[in-house]
């Protein structure tokens, strides 16, 4: 998932950015308001992680204007602010989720994989494919009963497709998925990716649908 972490926070930033990367997600980091939203005019996004008190405003009202101009980008709300009425206004002003700080690494991966899944349609972590038994929620694939171990980055572009079985994914999508605005990107990148994963997975996994790009294979 391509993910925007907006937090002023150094410390907690760089441990949340990192846990993001090592999780396979593409991240951007923005530490104020004005820079999140000159990030999300380019995106696009597929999460967005939004501290509530940044230098230049406050959380809830850039969520607000979020939704109000028809952005349904998930939110999850990472904050200090631990009274109930603070979760209201965050959960009524558009927000997905709400984590008081401090929260543990883990479970904002849990998270984060628990909203992805219910914005894809399907909140069942558990999806088969053809011989793949795959476990959304644990990142664990099985092959013909046998575990199948992939790097982060191939987890994240496998779970692209899985999390849209119907459609087809061109490179860019998929360099978007994996790759931040600073990352450099190979011309050859996402073929590589791809390659790798068949022989792990069996050449029928994933699809090319010449000139497009790529789909879940249907067998």
């Amino acid at each position: 998932m391509r993910i925007l972490l907006i937090e002023d926070d150094t410390v907690l930033g760089a441990a949340v950015h990192d846990q993001l990367k090592a999780d396979g997600h593409s991240a951007d980091w923005a530490t104020r308001l004005d820079m999140a939203q000159d990030a999300l005019a380019v995106g696009p996004f597929e999460l967005v992680l939004l501290d509530l008190m940044l230098p230049d405003g406050r959380g809830i009202p850039f969520l607000r204007v979020m939704r109000a101009r028809g952005d349904v980008t998930p939110v999850i709300i990472l904050t200090a602010l631990d009274q109930v009425s603070d979760r209201i206004e965050g959960l009524n002003a558009g927000a997905d989720d709400y984590m008081v700080k401090p929260f543990d690494l883990s479970e904002l991966s849990a998270r984060i994989g628990s909203v992805a899944r219910r914005y894809a349609g399907n909140p069942n972590p558990l999806v088969h494919v053809g011989p793949l038994e795959i476990d959304l929620a644990a990142r664990t694939i099985r092959r013909e009963g046998r575990p199948v171990v992939l790097t982060a980055r191939e987890w994240a572009l496998f779970e692209a497709l899985v999390q849209a079985p119907s459609q087809v994914l061109s490179k860019g999508q998929l360099e978007e998925h994996l790759y931040s605005f600073d990352d450099s990107i190979e011309s050859n990148t996402i073929e590589a990716h791809v390659s790798r994963l068949r022989k792990k997975l069996g050449r029928t996994a994933i699809e090319t649908e010449r000139g497009l790009g790529y789909r879940l294979g249907r067998s």
